[in-house]
C-alpha cells in the first residue's frame, strides 16, 4: 500500500503530529507527508507554525486550536471530520498534548469514535532524559512545578521521596529558587539541567543540587529548561532499628517532629513518611 491510499484510508481522522523541539532537521518523513497531505492543521499558534511549515514547504491551511478555545475548536474539529475531512494537531513544538493543550480535543473525538492517530517524534523531557545519565527504567514526569503554595511543598517532597528519576520543567527565571528549594530536601540525589535541547547551545549539567546551583550562579540560565533528579546515589536496606537509632541521636529537642523526621529522611535516603510513622508510633 502506498502513501496515497494510506491518506485515503485515514481520512475522518485527526493526526497527533510531533514538530521539533528546536532543529528544525528533526521532523520525521512521515510527519511532513502527513502535513502535507490532510485538508487542514490546527495549530497551537498559527504563527509559530508558520516558520516549520513554510521550510517544509507545506501550505495547508492552519487555524488555532489553544487552551482558550480548546472546547469551541473541538466542535468544529469534530464537525469537519463527520464531514469527511481529515486534520492534524500541532503544538509550538514537540509532542502535542504534552504540556500543552489538547487533551480536551482528543477526549471528545474518541468519545465521539474518531480515532486518533500519532505521529511520534521529539518530546523534550524524553530528549533529555536519555542523554542525561539517570536511570530510565521509570520515572515520573511532573510537567512544570506549581510557583508557590502548598502544592509546590508537597512537589517538592515527591521529589524528594521518589526512588526513582524525576523529570520536569522550568522556566529560567525561576530555575535556581528551584534547585535552592530541592537543594534542602534531596540529600545526594543527582541533579541534571538539560537547556536549549537540538538547539546551537544545547548543554547538559549534572552533579549535586549545590554543584548545579553554583554554575548557574556564574552564568545565568537561558532558553528552554529540562530538570532531572535521580535516585538516591547510594541506595542501602535502612532498617527500621537504623532509623530509629539515628531518630533517638539527633532528636536534641530543638526540631518539631516534621522537621526531625525530615532530616533524618535527608541523612538516610529514606520516606520522610516512613520515618515519622515509626517516630508516632516509638511515641504512642
Amino acid at each position: 500500500m502506498d502513501s496515497q491510499d494510506n491518506y485515503t484510508q485515514a481520512r475522518g481522522k485527526l493526526f497527533i503530529v510531533a514538530t521539533p523541539i528546536g532543529n528544525l532537521s528533526d521532523m520525521s518523513y512521515r510527519a511532513v507527508e502527513t502535513l502535507q497531505k490532510v485538508d487542514w492543521i490546527a495549530a497551537e499558534d498559527t504563527r509559530t507554525s508558520r516558520r516549520l511549515l513554510d521550510h517544509y514547504d507545506i501550505g495547508t491551511p492552519t487555524f488555532a486550536c489553544h487552551e482558550h478555545n480548546e472546547a469551541h475548536i473541538a466542535e468544529k474539529i469534530l464537525l469537519r471530520l463527520q464531514q469527511g475531512e481529515s486534520g492534524a494537531l500541532i503544538s509550538d513544538a514537540g509532542t502535542p498534548l504534552i504540556n500543552d493543550p489538547g487533551y480536551r480535543l482528543v477526549r471528545h473525538l474518541r468519545q465521539k469514535g474518531f480515532d486518533v492517530v500519532p505521529i511520534p517524534g521529539a518530546c523534550s523531557p524524553i530528549v533529555a532524559l536519555c542523554a542525561s545519565g539517570l536511570a530510565t527504567d521509570q520515572f515520573t514526569y511532573m510537567g512544570f512545578l506549581a510557583r508557590s503554595g502548598g502544592a509546590r511543598v508537597q512537589q517538592m517532597q515527591q521529589i524528594a521521596d521518589m526512588s526513582h528519576s524525576c523529570v520536569f520543567l522550568e522556566s529560567p527565571r525561576r530555575l535556581l529558587k528551584t534547585l535552592k528549594d530541592l537543594s534542602a530536601l534531596i540529600g545526594s540525589k543527582e541533579v541534571v539541567v538539560g537547556r536549549e535541547l537540538t538547539k546551537l547551545y544545547e548543554s547538559f549539567v549534572s552533579g549535586t543540587a549545590a554543584t548545579v546551583i553554583e554554575h548557574f550562579e556564574a552564568q545565568a540560565p537561558r532558553g528552554e529548561i529540562v530538570v532531572m533528579v535521580g535516585a538516591p546515589l547510594h541506595v542501602e536496606e535502612v532498617s527500621d532499628d537504623m532509623i530509629l537509632q539515628t531518630l533517638k541521636k539527633m532528636d536534641d529537642g530543638q526540631l518539631s517532629p516534621s522537621s526531625l523526621a525530615k532530616t533524618v529522611a535527608q541523612n538516610l535516603d529514606v520516606k520522610r513518611s516512613h520515618v515519622y510513622q515509626l517516630m508516632m508510633d516509638a511515641k504512642s
